[in-house]
């Protein structure tokens, strides 16, 4: 592997051929953590918290985290990370966890981070980006520009993910984003696979994980293999049913015909054109927004739409949304799954097993476990492991190189950018398939792993079964 003058990682035939982004998507198919006060990271009992304020159309709030007192070295200046994710507005359970991993993170830096010698406290400087692209890149550059961070982190759809990156990368920011695929990521940034991005790294699955493991699901099931396509006008939608590189050409390859009706606008209320072109349609997917998926299902059923299977992305993954379905419709659903607590991983912030993180989440909110916990979770651990490895905090490069070093098992998996990943600048996690079912414990629904064929190390947890069956 090479770094290209811009600090992306690319393959000695990326650099020498220069691979476009349609040939590539195509060949594609489609030093650890400081120690502080004899701990890793060590915790202290007393959290310091901060105040809140508005600026910029997104809500704002300042965690500051106590400095070790351990006297083998001199306070440095604070150091700052700052966080944007969509807290607000329709996309908002993807931030749900947010408040809980955070507190943990606060409670791990209680003593702060040594830097190159020096022992720095921390400050997580979140913005809400109100589920708005434009808001995430005002935020964003306020956290730049105002707030002057060391490091940016940032999660959830590329909505989220893309503008923020696209401000460091402009700012020379060093930036870790994840919970976005990486082809809407990369590409719908302009990203050229021969070059790649100088200050923006990202980690999560692609398309070319997504659609094999959503074949593998409906092959379980007896279909007509019709599958009728639900794809937005975002970044999402238009990577999902790309004709090239998207789920069409993957889907006619595996033998299935899909019905793409075209790109509708997000929010826009009604299905009814979507719901008479899948008449024929036994599998639905798609990756819509969860009040819009809510609206869709409950028109389908009106309108006697009845597939065997709707395998949908986005919408579904959180226990709040399939919970806000109309009476028990969410039973049946199938969808990808990133992280759950059977995941095989830990954290190398605190040791807790993926299991250990839910159980806990859940005896501090009464909530049950959403995928993003462990995700959002990672995005500080990947923090802390690159401040731990920088060697001079005040060089932004210093500290991009540490990035760029990053090789580090966390609580979703893996995170590797010191070997040549799919583009320059990615790096992948683990995909397996999931179905919700009426729950046998405290909550209505229960997500279960009902295929694992991509990833083995997770297990199984029940059999997938037609909607209705």
């Amino acid at each position: 592997m090479e770094h290209d003058k811009k600090g992306g990682n690319m393959s000695e035939k990326e650099s020498e051929s220069g691979t476009s982004r349609r040939d590539f998507l195509r060949m594609a198919g489609m030093g650890g953590v400081a120690m502080v006060g004899g701990g890793l990271l060590a915790a202290c009992a007393d959290e310091e918290g901060g105040g809140t304020s508005t600026t910029g159309g997104g809500a704002t709030s300042t965690t500051a985290v106590g400095t070790t007192t351990t006297g083998a070295a001199p306070a440095g200046r604070p150091i700052k990370i700052g966080y944007v994710s969509p807290q607000t507005g329709p996309i908002a359970a993807f931030g749900e966890a947010d408040q809980f991993v955070i507190e943990a993170v606060q409670a791990q830096w209680a003593d702060g981070i040594t830097v190159a010698g020096t022992v720095h406290p921390v400050e997580i400087v979140t913005r809400d980006t109100q589920s708005d692209p434009v808001i995430a890149g005002q935020v964003a550059g306020e956290l730049i520009l105002d707030e002057a961070i060391d490091l940016m982190v940032v999660a959830s759809t590329p909505e989220t993910t893309n503008p923020v990156a696209d401000q460091c990368e402009i700012n020379g920011i060093p930036c870790v984003s994840t919970v976005a695929p990486w082809q809407p990521w990369f590409f719908g940034r302009g990203g050229d696979p021969a070059v790649g991005f100088s200050w923006t790294y990202h980690y999560f699955w692609g398309l070319e994980g997504l659609i094999p493991q959503f074949i593998a699901l409906w092959d379980k099931l007896e279909t007509n293999k019709i599958v009728g396509g639900l794809f937005p006008n975002d970044g999402d939608g238009q990577a999902w049913g790309d004709p090239e590189l998207g789920f069409p050409p993957a889907l006619e390859a595996a033998g299935y015909t899909l019905i793409d009706p075209g790109r509708y606008e997000n929010l826009s209320g009604s299905f009814s054109t979507q719901i008479a072109a899948f008449a024929d349609a036994q599998i639905i997917t798609g990756v819509p927004l969860p009040p819009d998926f809510a609206t869709f299902w409950t028109e389908a059923a009106q309108q006697s739409l009845t597939p065997v299977a709707a395998t949908i992305g986005k919408a579904i993954l959180f226990p709040a949304a399939v919970e806000a379905l109309d009476g028990d419709s969410g039973d049946g659903l199938t969808s990808e799954v990133w992280w759950s607590p059977g995941h095989p991983f830990s954290s190398s912030l605190t040791g807790q097993s993926a299991q250990e993180v839910a159980d806990a989440y859940t005896s501090s909110t009464g909530r049950q476990w959403t995928q993003p916990i462990g995700f959002v979770h990672s995005l500080f651990e990947v923090a802390a492991d690159v401040l731990g490895r920088t060697q001079d905090i005040e060089d932004k490069q210093s500290i991009l190189d540490a990035v760029t070093g990053t090789n580090l098992e966390t609580l979703v998996g893996p995170v590797n950018w010191t070997v040549a990943g799919p583009v320059p600048n990615v790096t992948t996690t683990p995909l397996v398939g999931g179905q919700w079912v009426l729950g046998s414990g405290d909550f209505k629904y229960d997500l279960l792993v009902v295929d694992n064929s991509q990833t083995p190390s997770v297990a199984l947890t029940g059999e997938i079964k037609p909607i209705g069956g």
